[in-house]
C-alpha cells in the first residue's frame, strides 16, 4: 500500500519541459524506517515460533488488512500463495475457533463429521500454511478469543478437548494484534504478555508490500519460509553477557516473559544473520526493533499533544479525582437552569475536544509497554464468562454484535439474511427472489448482565462528607459480579436542569462516568422525586426486559430526605410559589413505587446522610422502598442495621 504525505515526505516530483509538454519524474518510493523494523519483526516471528504473536499499538486501523496481507506473504515465502487469514473480534465463539462442521459422501450416505477449527488446523500438518489470526481491536475481543490466544501463544504443546474434538497439538498460528496504547491497560496483562514482539505504530505509512520484502536481505525469506515449512532453525547460543544486557534494558522489576521475548528476538536476528551466537549487538538491534532506547528505560511515555504522563492507576477502589479533573469532567455540561436576580451567566469555558490529551489528540504512549502507565482498570477475571442461570435460548439475550449462518429460526439476522440471499440470485435462476437455507443468518449477541446496581446520588447532603467508604461494598459487588451500573445524580453543580435529576447508564463500575458522578460538587436543588422516580423507571425497565434473567438487583440511595424540589415541577420544568413539604412527600409516593416491585431479586439500602434537622426523613424513605437504613455521616464504616451485598467471591473482592 502506498500512501503520500501531503509535505512531499517519501515521494518526490520533478517537473521538466520536454518539447513543449510537462514530464513528471517519479523517485522510487523508499520504506520509512518504522516500516522496515515492522517488517523484520514479522519476519522474526516467522521464524521461531516462540515470537508468534505480534502486537502493534496505535495501528491506524485501516492499515490492518496491509500488514496481515505483508505477514502472510513472509510466511508463504517466494513464489507460494499467500497464508490464510483468520479475524477474531467481540463475536468469536469457541465453536468457530475450535472446531469445524464437515459433509462428507460415505457409502451409505451423507456423514457429518468433526475437524480441527480454523485455530488448530494447520498444526502438525507441516504441508499446510499457518494462519494469520488478526484481532482488531485486542481490548474488545471476545472472551473465547482472549483464552484461545492464551491457549495457543508462545506454547510447545496444546491440548483442546471440545465438543467431541480431543488433540494434542503443537501450535503454528501466527498471531497479529492492535491495541491503542491509552486503553493497554484494560487488558490483562497474562494476555499482553503472551505477544513477545510488541511495536509503537504511531504514524505507520506502510508501503508497497513488495518493496518491503525486497528490502530485506536476500536470505531472510528462505530461512523463514524453512522454519515455517517444520525445518528446524540452526541453533543459537545466546551468551550470559545478553542476559545481563536484557536485564538492564529492560529494568529489575520486569517479568520473566518479557526478558524471555527480548532474548528470543535477539536470537532470532542472530540465526537470520547466519551467527552461531546471539551477542550484545544483537540484544540492542533487537530493542531498538521493538522501539526501546538502547540505553534508556522502555517505560516513558510521551504524550502525543505534549502533556506530562498520566498518573499511574491508584490502588484505592474508587479513588477521588483532583479538582482539575472534575472540571474537566463538568466543561462538557450546560450551565444552571435557574440563576439568581441579578446574577450573570456563568463564563463559557474553553473548547475541549474529543479524546484523551487536549485537542482531542489521543494519548500516544512510545513504548511496547504502555500497560505499565496506563490510567484505567481492568476487568474482573477476564478470562471467565459471565454465567448464564436463565431459562431460554441464550441468542434472545443481550446487544447484537453480529451475525452467524443460523442452525435455527430463532432470532434470524434479517438484513444480513436478504443480503446473502441477493448474491446468489443469478445463480438460481429462480422467477422470485429465492432464500435458501444456506442464507439464514442469526444474530451473536453479547451476554446480558445478570445484575444490576442502580445508585442514587444526592449531591446536596455531601457537604465535606466522603461518602466513598459507604459506597465501596456496593461497587465491589457490582465489579466482581460484572453488573451494569445505573446512576441517577440529584442536586448536581452545572446540570442540564437544576429541577430534574439525571440519569447514566453505564456497562460496569470500570466507566469513567462513575468516578466523575461520585465527586461532582452540590447544587442548590434537590430533585430527589424526580431521582426516585427515574431509578423506579429503570428497575422496572431492567425487570421488563431481561425478565427472569436479571438474577440480582440493589437499590442504594444517598440522601439526607430533604428533597425540595416537587415532582411536578420536575415533570414541566417550571416552579412557582413555595413548595414546603411537597417535595418530600412527593419522594416518598414515589418509593411506594418500588416497594411493590420482586423482593426476591431487589435489595434495597438508604445510606443516612446523618444531617439535621429533619433526622428521621432517610428512615421514612427506607420504610416506604421496604429497605434497610445504613449510618452514614457520622456513623463511622459500620453498616447500621442494614447490610451489603455478598461478591461471593471471598477475597477477590478486595483487588478491586
Amino acid at each position: 500500500m502506498s500512501t503520500e504525505s501531503s509535505s512531499g515526505a517519501g515521494r518526490r516530483i520533478d517537473t521538466d519541459t520536454e518539447q513543449g509538454r510537462g514530464v513528471r519524474h517519479e523517485q522510487e518510493v523508499q520504506p520509512d524506517e518504522l516500516a522496515l523494523r515492522l517488517c523484520r519483526a514479522l519476519v522474526c516471528a516467522a521464524v521461531d515460533p516462540a515470537l508468534c504473536g505480534v502486537l502493534l499499538f496505535d495501528l491506524e486501523p485501516q492499515l490492518l488488512d496491509p500488514v496481515a496481507r505483508l505477514f502472510r506473504r513472509i510466511l508463504a515465502g517466494a513464489g507460494r500463495t499467500e497464508a490464510p487469514l483468520v479475524m477474531l473480534g467481540a463475536s468469536s465463539r469457541d465453536e468457530d475457533l475450535w472446531t469445524r462442521a464437515v459433509l462428507r459422501q460415505e457409502a451409505d450416505g451423507i456423514g457429518f463429521h468433526l475437524e480441527p477449527g480454523p485455530l488448530i488446523q494447520a498444526d502438525d500438518r507441516p504441508e499446510v500454511l499457518p494462519p494469520v489470526v488478526a484481532v482488531p481491536d485486542l481490548c474488545r475481543l471476545s472472551v473465547a478469543g482472549m483464552r484461545g490466544a492464551v491457549q495457543l501463544l508462545g506454547a510447545d504443546v496444546a491440548v483442546v478437548e471440545h465438543a467431541g474434538l480431543s488433540r494434542t497439538v503443537r501450535p503454528r498460528a501466527r498471531w497479529l494484534a492492535a491495541c491503542g496504547s491509552a486503553e493497554a491497560g484494560r487488558v490483562g496483562n497474562h494476555l499482553l504478555d503472551r505477544f513477545a514482539i510488541r511495536l509503537p505504530a504511531a504514524g505507520l505509512r506502510l508501503l508497497d508490500v513488495e518493496r518491503l520484502l525486497g528490502s530485506l536481505p536476500p536470505d531472510w525469506l528462505d530461512r523463514a519460509a524453512r522454519s515455517v515449512g517444520g525445518q528446524d532453525a540452526p541453533a543459537v547460543t545466546v551468551t550470559d553477557e545478553v542476559i545481563t544486557r536484557v536485564a538492564r534494558l529492560l529494568g529489575p522489576d520486569t517479568g520473566v516473559r518479557r526478558q524471555l521475548a527480548l532474548a528470543r528476538l535477539a536470537r532470532a536476528l542472530a540465526a537470520l544473520q547466519g551467527d552461531d551466537t546471539a551477542g550484545v549487538a544483537h540484544c540492542d538491534e533487537a530493542a531498538r526493533l521493538m522501539g526501546l532506547a538502547a540505553g534508556d528505560s522502555p517505560r516513558q511515555p510521551v504524550s502525543a499533544a505534549g502533556p506530562p504522563p498520566p498518573t499511574p492507576v491508584p490502588s484505592r477502589p474508587v479513588p477521588r479525582p483532583r479538582g482539575d479533573a472534575v472540571r474537566r469532567g463538568q466543561s462538557d455540561q450546560h450551565e444552571r437552569r435557574w440563576a439568581e436576580a441579578g446574577q450573570t451567566l456563568l463564563e463559557s469555558e474553553p473548547a475541549e475536544g474529543v479524546g484523551s490529551a487536549p485537542g482531542g489528540t489521543p494519548t500516544v504512549f512510545a513504548t511496547p509497554y504502555p500497560e505499565d502507565r496506563a490510567d484505567v482498570l481492568r476487568d474482573f477475571a477476564p478470562l471467565r464468562s459471565p454465567w448464564q442461570r436463565t431459562p431460554g435460548t441464550a441468542p434472545q439475550r443481550g446487544l447484537v454484535i453480529g451475525s452467524r449462518r443460523a442452525r435455527d429460526l430463532n432470532d434470524l439476522a434479517y438484513v444480513r439474511t436478504v443480503r446473502e440471499a441477493a448474491v446468489h440470485q443469478r445463480v438460481r435462476h429462480a422467477e422470485g427472489f429465492t432464500v435458501s437455507p444456506a442464507d439464514l443468518h442469526s444474530h451473536v449477541r453479547a451476554g446480558a448482565p445478570e445484575r444490576l446496581l442502580v445508585l442514587v446520588l444526592d449531591h446536596t447532603c455531601r457537604g465535606d462528607w466522603d461518602w466513598q467508604d459507604m459506597l465501596t461494598p456496593y461497587l465491589q459487588w457490582a465489579y466482581t459480579m460484572r453488573a451494569a451500573v445505573q446512576v441517577v445524580e440529584v442536586g448536581g453543580a452545572r446540570s442540564a436542569d437544576e429541577l430534574k435529576a439525571e440519569s447514566l447508564a453505564l456497562r460496569s463500575v470500570l466507566d469513567p462516568r462513575l468516578l466523575a458522578a461520585l465527586y461532582r460538587p452540590p447544587g442548590r436543588a434537590s430533585p430527589l422525586a424526580h431521582g426516585i422516580e427515574q431509578a423506579a423507571r429503570a428497575l422496572r425497565r431492567a425487570f421488563r426486559q431481561h425478565g427472569s434473567g436479571l438474577a440480582e438487583a440493589w437499590l442504594v440511595v444517598v440522601t439526607d430526605g430533604r428533597g425540595n424540589v416537587p415532582l411536578r415541577a420536575s415533570h414541566t420544568g417550571r416552579l412557582s410559589g413555595p413548595v414546603g413539604a411537597e417535595g418530600v412527600e412527593d419522594a416518598l409516593t414515589a418509593a411506594a413505587d418500588i416497594r411493590g416491585m420482586d423482593r426476591t431479586r431487589l435489595q434495597t439500602v438508604v445510606i443516612d446522610a446523618g444531617r439535621e434537622p429533619y433526622g428521621n426523613l432517610p428512615s421514612a424513605l427506607a420504610d416506604t422502598l421496604g429497605g434497610a437504613v445504613v449510618e452514614g455521616y457520622g456513623g463511622g464504616r459500620g453498616h447500621g442495621s442494614g447490610r451489603g451485598p455478598d461478591t461471593g467471591r471471598g477475597g477477590d473482592a478486595g483487588e478491586w
